[in-house]
């Protein structure tokens, strides 16, 4: 939606005009998937694909709510923050502001209009661009001082712990701490970074949508959490490690003995992969692009056969990008059971690339695959109108 028609939306919405807009990130991961939880680093990158929140500060003890696309305003009591937790749309919102009550911010009545471009379900985190940026609202409408990395995590704890899903903190920290042009190293058991720099030449980031609806709380995401938790706590037995993530795959191949069956897959998946992020780190920085495509295939197979994460849409999706010449590789982001792919594709082949692809994804799964022009932008931005 253009800004003047979401301008439009909040005047009608809530009957005076916008004077601010907060924006925070969708993000995709480049390589490392199902290990944030693990201790594993990540490499996720902002995307232009965003929350966008048209706001106005009223003062008062109430926070009103509205959406593109979605009739109604939601109304928030400040005093009574505990009790919107069931709620199908707002609680997210509604929980990061619990959450920041509970830290003591003094928080502001305001009228907040969400215009998110991330696709709702498709792996790109939506949730997190939300909870960012509604943080990044509450907060300057309270004329708080905000650090990036705690609105983070006290976004991650509002869906963790108020929302009830069980994701880890890339998603947030990805939003929140994006950078233009880099992805983002991010250790998850001790939030180290490192920025590096995303140049990929005469190549260029597709991002497509296999269009087959998911959601995390109702998905197998928690049972591959225990699963790893299960295997954790059996190589503990024989080595003094605090995650997963720590194992290399030498040390794995040691104690691979104490494991079996689908646990056993599910850990040599969370290995490997960390093992393939310092690999596509290393092949980034000294231009291996070639490489690169090769880790972004081998993380697809092992999130298919190991993880079992992928299913019929995801993979026809992949596949279909690494039969294209001019496709160095591709693999499925986000939780899987749905979401989106990334693809490696030459910036002159993205129009053919598209075309293609998307007309055997259509023919072969019964409906059609989105595509998006992306760019890696800054996580936060914070403007007025």
């Amino acid at each position: 939606m253009e800004k003047e028609e979401a301008k439009k939306r909040f005047y009608e919405a809530f009957g005076a005009e916008a004077t601010d807009l907060f924006t925070a990130a969708g993000r995709i991961n480049v390589i490392g998937e199902h290990v944030d939880y693990c201790g594993g680093k990540v490499f996720p990158a902002a995307l232009n694909l965003r929350c966008n929140i048209y706001a106005r500060k009223t003062g008062g003890n109430t926070i009103r709510l509205a959406f593109r696309g979605i009739e109604g305003v939601v109304e928030l009591d400040i005093s009574r923050l505990d009790d919107y937790r069931d709620l199908k749309i707002g609680n997210y919102q509604a929980g990061v502001a619990y959450f920041m009550q509970e830290k003591g911010v003094a928080l502001v009545g305001c009228e907040l209009y969400y215009d998110c471009t991330v696709p709702f379900g498709s792996g790109l985190s939506s949730s997190a661009a939300i909870e960012v940026a509604t943080a990044v609202a509450l907060y300057e409408y309270a004329g708080v001082a905000y650090d990036k990395v705690e609105v983070a995590l006290l976004s991650q704890k509002a869906e963790n712990l108020y929302a009830g899903v069980n994701c880890g903190i890339m998603d947030q920290f990805a939003s929140a701490m994006g950078k233009k042009d880099h992805a983002v190293l991010l250790d998850c058991s001790t939030l180290e970074y490192e920025y590096v720099p995303l140049q990929l030449g005469d190549y260029c980031l597709v991002v497509a949508n296999c269009n087959k609806p998911h959601n995390l709380v109702e998905s197998k995401y928690n049972v591959r959490r225990q699963e790893v938790e299960t295997a954790l706590k059996a190589v503990q037995t024989v080595k003094d490690v605090k995650n997963l993530a720590e194992l290399t795959p030498k040390d794995f191949a040691e104690v691979k003995y104490l494991l079996s069956g689908v646990v056993a897959k599910r850990a040599e998946h969370v290995v490997m992969e960390c093992d393939r992020v310092h690999k596509a780190v290393d092949a980034l920085k000294a231009g291996d692009l070639a490489e690169l495509g090769r880790l972004l295939n081998e993380s697809h197979y092992s999130l298919c056969e190991l993880y079992e994460v992928t299913g019929k849409e995801l993979d026809t999706l992949s596949g279909l990008a690494r039969k294209e010449a001019e496709c160095l590789g591709s693999r499925m982001i986000g939780a899987g059971f749905g979401g989106c792919t990334i693809s490696i594709v030459k910036k002159s082949a993205v129009d053919g690339f598209i075309r293609r692809v998307g007309a055997a994804y259509a023919e072969a799964i019964g409906y059609k695959a989105s595509f998006y022009e992306t760019s890696i932008e800054d996580g936060i931005t914070v403007s007025k109108i």
